[in-house]
């Protein structure tokens, strides 16, 4: 059987995170707002709307065990204004239980994510990847919060490499889709799978990187793997993490895009994938 882990639930906390993830019941379902503090170019930031979506699981009576991996599906823009969340438990076995959210505006669906938890058990561990170089984070000046969109000014970036310097000209190659920075909340909050999801939504599109310029863009799916249980995270006690984000190609109208978020301590704490729709 499965073990039961502390549940990440909401606390009275007055943290802009806290308020923009909220869900609570209503009529046999759940409800949650899209925030303005966490708002993008035509729509709630991804990263908001999933962990909002992955809360909504964790308030489950019968949730067990921790997030595992979470791929979540942007159908079209979340817009301000409330929103309906359904969760279903759609298969349990003895290790893992799978789970499905569906984001619902005006009736039609706008996001839906499938969850995969599971409890760890002590195995043999070996973490073959290793943390790349950085100056420790109150060494490394942050990123100007006026010159970015309101869900970015609730994050501090601290970019040791591959730091945006967008213009209205286009480079005259392809740059460096390469990125490496510090990242926290600006009102500090410890990482938790609610934050470490959200996070993995936060590395600038690699286009504007290697363009030089921003252009229409928007994440189509991304998937979340974690690499720590609660009791792990709990462990680090951290505020921080230091992200690494690149991408492979850029093609038709669509590119990939990866990312690592570490622990200062060195340790692995989720790596993620994404397919992003660009214009350009």
């Amino acid at each position: 059987m499965l073990e039961k882990t502390p549940e990440t639930t909401l606390s009275h906390t007055v943290h802009p995170f806290d308020r923009a993830t909220q869900v609570r019941a209503v009529d046999g379902g759940w409800r949650g707002e899209a925030s303005e503090d966490y708002f993008a170019f035509v729509g709630a930031f991804g990263g908001t709307t999933a962990a909002t979506m992955l809360r909504a699981i964790m308030v489950q009576p019968e949730r067990i065990g921790d997030p595992l991996s979470v791929t979540v599906n942007f159908c079209a823009p979340v817009a301000g204004g409330g929103f309906d969340l359904t969760v279903r438990l759609m298969k349990a076995t003895r290790s893992t239980q799978h789970w499905m959210v569906e984001l619902l505006q005006n009736g039609e669906v706008a996001t839906f994510m499938t969850a995969v938890f599971a409890a760890r058990r002590p195995s043999w561990s070996h973490q073959a990847a290793t943390m790349p170089d950085a100056p420790p984070f109150d060494q490394v000046k942050p990123l100007p919060a006026s010159v970015v969109a309101p869900w970015a000014q609730q994050y501090q970036f601290r970019f040791v490499e591959g730091a945006p310097g967008y213009s209205d000209t286009l480079n005259d190659t392809p740059a460096s889709a390469y990125s490496r920075m510090w990242l926290s909340d600006t009102q500090p909050r410890p990482i938790d799978f609610l934050s470490l999801l959200s996070m993995s939504d936060s590395f600038f599109a690699r286009i504007f990187h290697v363009r030089g310029t921003i252009v229409p863009i928007g994440t189509v799916s991304m998937t979340t793997v974690f690499h720590a249980d609660t009791a792990d995270l709990a462990a680090e006690d951290i505020t921080m993490v230091l992200g690494a984000a690149d991408a492979h190609t850029f093609h038709k109208s669509f590119s990939d895009q990866t990312g690592e978020l570490w622990s200062p301590s060195g340790r692995l704490l989720a790596t993620t994938s994404q397919v992003v729709y660009f214009k350009a």
